[in-house]
């Protein structure tokens, strides 16, 4: 998996074996717990069955809608003996946050509640979360694990690139790195040439971002002159989208780092429900102390088997504020129990291939902009940055990639006319659809500091 020029600076840590604190600040912060990320397979499932009874006990003495829906079934907490039971249960959706906006699914009241961060609420009223002082100490404590699990440790500079704000992202990663007994740089998004200025001077090891903004990033660099191969930069932990393989390649090699993938969503706790370790890079590890992980087909809602792709759903075991109940993610992904390399025998979560909300439907054929950025990254003298177009003509749906030429080429028309079939091609070949395909002068495409946007839709809204 890419080994870049620093590769011989490896910042594994064994599994088992604590970091030593680079301070008494840092031994007083997060300390490598090798007995909850290694337990056997059948004491993670004892623990997970006693947290799940009071999980549930909390959500239907303190939440009237899960009451309600548990006493429909006829199911009371004492009715729950083993974890197969779970099944027995009704999913909640994110629909059922904004038709209960803004707090009806808290299980504490108010005064309990220390912080609140929602989504932007593009599509409808914003998802609103909110932590009790034990929820956010949890938080701190999974996502300081999952730092440690990407290859950070204390002592370490970590620039966090993602927003803060009510997006969970910048807040989650920050009280992570203070939490590891690293240092933060609260940077946030935007104002990317001091970024480039701020790594460089303080020289992080670690980079937390969206993988599409570390493109940006690097992209910005260039135009400057500036190297961040050459950089104190060893590691990125890069989530909040899906990114592929190809992409992760394209990440590490121009920015001379190792790319970790770290997932969350803030209706569970926010990033650091699962990540993946730098020894392996094989899939991300949920943290089965804290969450229950399924994997369902998401037109039947049926269980699936270990291995078999699905939308993943979610049960919190220790959340305090807001205890979700087999929460639909719409995330497309597979599970494994395997062991990994490293040791840690958490369940692991193979990468996002995409979501069900973002699955395009073109002429009968399933895409995901995921399967569309694999073929593209890589290609030659096409830029890592695209956008789909989706419009309806006729009775049809139509589908318009936008790709960018690289910097560093004429952009004459002939080019354009060369990589415009070649982009084509790739995607009716290896995807198996037509779409047309506009070839872009580089920078044209929009850039985010945050999440991508990676689809227009621009078909007429149903009513």
């Amino acid at each position: 998996m890419g080994n870049t020029t620093k590769g011989a600076r490896s910042t594994a840590t064994k599994t088992g074996a604590a970091r030593k604190p680079a301070s008494k600040r840092a031994a007083a912060a997060y300390k490598f717990d090798a007995a909850a990320e290694t337990m056997p397979r059948a004491e993670i499932s004892r623990l997970q069955l006693r947290r799940l009874k009071a999980s549930i006990k909390n959500a239907y003495d303190n939440v009237a809608f899960h009451r309600r829906r548990m006493k429909a079934l006829g199911f009371e907490p004492g009715d729950l003996k083993r974890l197969d039971d779970l099944a027995g249960l009704p999913f909640t959706l994110k629909t059922d946050l904004r038709d209960h906006y803004p707090f009806g699914l808290f299980a504490r009241p108010q005064a309990e509640v220390v912080r609140l961060h929602a989504s932007s609420g593009t599509t409808g009223k914003p998802t609103v979360v909110g932590y009790t002082a034990k929820d956010i100490a949890t938080w701190a404590d999974l996502m300081a694990r999952s730092l440690a699990c990407a290859g950070a440790r204390p002592g370490d500079i970590v620039h966090n690139a993602y927003g803060y704000g009510l997006f969970t992202g910048g807040l989650g990663a920050h009280y992570g790195v203070e939490r590891l007994g690293a240092t933060v740089v609260p940077m946030s998004g935007g104002s990317t040439e001091r970024q480039i200025v701020l790594i460089t001077d303080f020289g992080a090891r670690v980079l937390c971002a969206t993988p599409s903004y570390a493109l940006a990033m690097a992209e910005v660099a260039e135009k400057e002159g500036v190297d961040l191969r050459k950089s104190k930069l060893e590691i990125g932990v890069f989530g909040a989208e899906p990114w592929s393989e190809a992409m992760r390649r394209e990440v590490e090699a121009r920015l001379g780092l190792k790319a970790v993938d770290i997932y969350g969503l803030s209706e569970i706790m926010g990033p650091g429900v699962a990540c993946e370790c730098v020894e392996a890079q094989a899939g991300l590890h949920g943290w089965e102390d804290h969450f229950i992980f399924e994997v369902i087909d998401p037109d039947t809602g049926k269980a699936l088997k270990e291995g078999e792709a699905g939308e993943l759903v979610i049960t919190t075991l220790t959340k305090e504020a807001l205890p979700m109940i087999r929460y639909r993610t719409r995330d497309i992904t597979r599970l494994s129990t395997e062991r990994c390399a490293c040791g840690r025998t958490h369940v692991r979560i193979k990468r996002i291939t995409g979501r069900n909300d973002d699955m395009l439907i073109i002429r009968g054929v399933n895409v995901y902009p995921s399967q569309i950025e694999a073929v593209l990254v890589g290609l030659p003298d096409v830029a890592p940055h695209y956008q789909l177009v989706v419009e309806r003509k006729g009775t049809l749906d139509h589908l318009t990639v936008e790709v960018e030429l690289m910097p560093n080429v004429v952009p004459t028309p002939e080019l354009r006319r060369v990589v415009g079939e070649s982009v084509r091609h790739h995607i009716k070949s290896i995807i198996g659809v037509t779409a047309e395909v506009v070839v872009k002068e580089p920078g044209e495409i929009p850039r985010s500091m945050g999440k991508a946007v990676r689809v227009r839709d621009l078909r007429p809204k149903l009513n």
